[in-house]
């Protein structure tokens, strides 16, 4: 399974990467703005998606909204 960001660029696990849009996080007040940097991104079962750490909390974000830093 090959995972790819909005550009293309393969990812990889431990990977870090750059939200490329404001995104709104259902079930939470949170607001991702764009340019957010995650570090070490945990690859998951479905290629589309991509498992990151805000604060204390894990988030499944889509990759056609990030770029590999």
């Amino acid at each position: 399974m090959t995972v790819k960001d909005s550009n293309g660029n393969e990812l990889n696990e431990g990977d870090a990467v750059t939200v490329i849009k404001d995104l709104k996080v259902k079930g939470s007040s949170i607001t991702l703005k764009r340019g957010k940097m995650f570090k070490s991104i945990h690859l998951t079962a479905d290629e589309g998606e991509v498992e990151c750490r805000e604060g204390k909390t894990t988030i499944v974000l889509k990759t056609m909204f990030l770029k590999k830093v």
